[in-house]
């Protein structure tokens, strides 16, 4: 199994250097007091975490599995105990608010935390980031009373959370569903349905289970506007805020997966529970688009950290295995054969996960930045910014950072050869961990749809011209850099080519929606290449900067420029067949007849 190494380096670099974070937590509020000591304690205690609490159960946990009884979930041995010191660290409650028990730091440092937490065990992951979105949807819409109930137990590990969105008929397509919310007594509802596809829906690491769970109200319009959001805890819960009797709430049925194994994908069954209204009826999915939203952000990191993570075994492999000679001549004459990183395919390899594993980095900092904004400015020109940019860039890290990262993946499984194809290397797992990535919390098609359809188009392209106006400005400022003119020149006609290919597809689309669709894929990553491209850019710009004035550290930001060039000259190149595929309209998609896919 790969061992696990927290790249608190690029880590920093990203965060303090690039970003200038301790200059952006100086002006946020309620986070003024982080400086860079503190900012590296956290990172530090989180790691320790990851690398010897959690990763040590990785494979042990894909082994083992989940197992289902008509008492419960038993999750894999050491879990409950993994789980335990995960929250005695802190970090269930680092960017909850104070006044429930949270720690009240800023989403961009619990960002990096989720990175460790997930590159080390994506499965023990998936329970506390459920929790947090729970949570977080209850801070944003919920009651003073709910607040006070829920959120300090959720905080403290002691209780855990969910969210029920999907039914089986419905998939996607929430409109369909058909759980009901029956009114009962004194502000409460009855609700009964049943939900799939529930991670972390029940498991033996809490003391209760606080499920979010979208049903309808008997008067409900039909549709996504008839939707109402509910919380219903697994037991009820005591005027003293203790657990209480059961409350019909059951697990049917756990499903079996390809992978992420240790995390209890479960089928759960709502027989008359007792549940209470979050936000207002029939806007239930506004309420829940901000947990979705949390969550998506959350599933690219978990793209990140599974890229991330084979990228290290791949590394530490390429370097010990002894295969071939160097096609230049012996570079290991000591021995029988040269390790196989001397010879450029492995290098090829090596090169496109470690780019895609910081340029993934760089994004999902930059849109914590942009949360942290949000949240701490309400009703600020600045938070309305971050916002918007946010809304352009959350299809992109979930959909992007999850296909590269499974690519990223499958490269690693490829370096170790036919090594890679066998269990006890840890590699396949980090492949079937990450395949589910491109699937939940909306299909990569559906991010792809919502990034062109309702962000791009259906602002006229005024929420990308947000983004490029930022990128255009990075190159007035670097035209004169003559270290940077590859990098400047290539982006100058990159952020040109997109505004011009956006006016090009709504045109098609305004005489057939078709066309939209038809574009959407490959019009996200089209745009994941060239964000990606600004960042390195950037990143480039930052290194030079530092080797010029004598830093120290010079391999690391030698590292970073190299990287950045390769970036340009060997991943950039993509955008190329993008833009032929993203252009060649609907018809090659649309006009063939259902009947003729027959055989």
């Amino acid at each position: 199994m790969p061992e696990y190494k927290a790249p608190l380096r690029d880590m920093r670099f990203v965060m303090q250097e690039l970003l200038e974070i301790e200059k952006h937590y100086a002006s946020l509020p309620g986070a003024e007091d982080l400086n860079g000591e503190m900012i590296d304690a956290i990172l530090g205690e989180a790691a320790k975490v990851a690398e010897q609490v959690l990763a040590p159960l990785n494979r042990s946990g894909d082994e083992e599995g989940c197992t289902w009884s008509e008492d419960g979930v038993a999750t894999p041995k050491g879990f409950k105990e993994a789980y335990r010191q995960y929250c005695e660290a802190g970090l269930s409650s680092m960017a909850s608010e104070p006044d429930y028990g949270g720690q009240g730091l800023p989403s961009s440092l619990s960002l990096a935390v989720q990175e460790m937490v997930a590159a080390a065990n994506n499965s023990f992951s998936m329970y506390p980031g459920l929790t947090s979105g729970a949570m977080a949807a209850i801070e944003a819409h919920g009651t003073e009373e709910h607040k006070r109930t829920f959120l300090p137990k959720m905080n403290a590990g002691v209780w855990s959370g969910t969210m029920c969105l999907t039914e089986a008929h419905a998939g996607t397509d929430l409109g369909l569903l058909r759980t009901k919310a029956v009114p009962a007594d004194a502000g409460s509802y009855r609700i009964t349905g049943e939900k799939i596809f529930i991670s972390a829906g029940e498991h033996d690491l809490a003391d209760n289970i606080v499920h979010l769970v979208l049903a309808r109200l008997p008067d409900a319009p039909e549709g996504t506007k008839g939707i109402s959001l509910f919380i219903v805890p697994k037991f009820k819960v005591n005027e003293d805020g203790s657990v209480g009797a059961s409350n019909h709430v059951k697990c049917a049925s756990i499903e079996h997966k390809m992978g992420i194994k240790a995390s209890a994908t479960c089928v759960m069954v709502f027989e008359d529970s007792l549940g209470y209204m979050v936000g207002e009826p029939n806007k239930g999915l506004r309420c829940m688009f901000t947990m979705m939203n949390v969550a998506r952000i959350g599933t690219g990191m978990q793209g990140l950290a599974q890229g991330e993570a084979s990228f290290q075994g791949a590394l530490a492999y390429a370097r010990d295995r002894l295969q071939m000679r160097s096609l230049t001549g012996p570079k290991a004459p000591d021995k029988p054969a040269d390790p196989i990183i001397v010879h450029p395919d492995v290098r090829r390899m090596l090169l496109t996960q470690k780019a895609f594993a910081e340029g993934s980095r760089m994004l999902a900092m930059y849109c914590g930045i942009q949360a942290d904004l949000f949240a701490r400015r309400p009703g600020s020109d600045e938070a309305k910014r971050a916002e918007t940019l946010m809304e352009l860039l959350t299809p992109i890290c979930k959909g992007f950072m999850t296909d590269t990262g499974f690519e990223s993946t499958n490269l690693g499984m490829q370096i170790f050869g036919g090594h890679g194809y066998i269990r006890e290397w840890g590699m396949e797992q980090l492949v079937r961990d990450g395949r589910i990535l491109q699937q939940y919390e909306g299909t990569n098609g559906i991010q792809a749809l919502d990034l062109l359809g309702r962000k791009v188009l259906g602002s006229g392209g005024e929420t990308l011209k947000l983004f490029t106006d930022d990128v255009k400005a990075f190159i007035a400022s670097h035209k004169d850099n003559a270290d940077m003119g590859d990098f400047v020149e290539r982006l100058d006609a990159l952020v040109a080519e997109w505004e011009g290919l956006v006016q090009k597809i709504l045109g098609k689309a305004m005489t057939n929606f078709d066309e939209a669709g038809a574009a959407s894929y490959d019009f996200m990553s089209y745009s994941g290449y060239v964000v990606y491209a600004y960042l390195f850019a950037m990143a480039a710009a930052k290194a030079q900067e530092k080797l010029a004035a004598g830093a120290g550290d010079e391999a690391f930001y030698k590292a970073k420029v190299y990287t950045a060039r390769f970036f340009f000259e060997r991943l950039l190149p993509r955008t190329r067949s993008l833009v032929e595929t993203m252009t060649s309209g609907a018809d090659n998609l649309m006009g063939l007849d259902e009947g003729s896919f027959a055989f």
